[in-house]
């Protein structure tokens, strides 16, 4: 497996505008573009930051994995995940799990910004919710 960089870090929020709003106007970091991952019931706003992103998730339901994660958060946001990327997302997984190590995901599935993504399992990371990023 071949881990080039952090691919960006997830941060759940309450509110998507006003994140936006205040990265953009006091930080001066322009948002790439939105999207809604509607199997992952999320709204997703991508900041650039030299070679990686910071990625704002707004749960579109009170059922979903973001609004469960600011719920157990004190209805504070926070960071929620941390990405890497690699060269080759099979083989990641593949070698995740041949080395012992719990994964969430056990085939790659589609990620915001058009990645292929699987989760570790926080219980094989020390308590941190690691993605796995291919993209071409």
């Amino acid at each position: 497996m071949n881990v080039s960089r952090v691919d960006h870090i997830g941060i759940a929020v309450t509110n998507l505008d006003e994140t936006i709003k205040f990265y953009e106007e006091v930080l001066n970091i322009k948002c790439h573009g939105t999207e809604v991952v509607e199997d992952q019931k999320v709204k997703v706003a991508f900041f650039p930051v030299g070679d990686t992103e910071l990625e704002f998730l707004e749960s579109t339901s009170p059922d979903g994995p973001i609004a469960k994660f600011i719920e157990k958060n004190g209805g504070r946001g926070g960071i929620q995940h941390v990405a890497l990327r690699v060269d080759n997302i099979e083989e990641a997984i593949a070698n995740m799990k041949e080395k012992g190590y719990a994964m969430i995901d056990e085939k790659p599935r589609y990620g915001a910004g058009g990645a292929k993504i699987a989760f570790c399992h926080p219980k094989a990371t020390g308590g941190i919710l690691l993605e796995l990023s291919e993209r071409e």
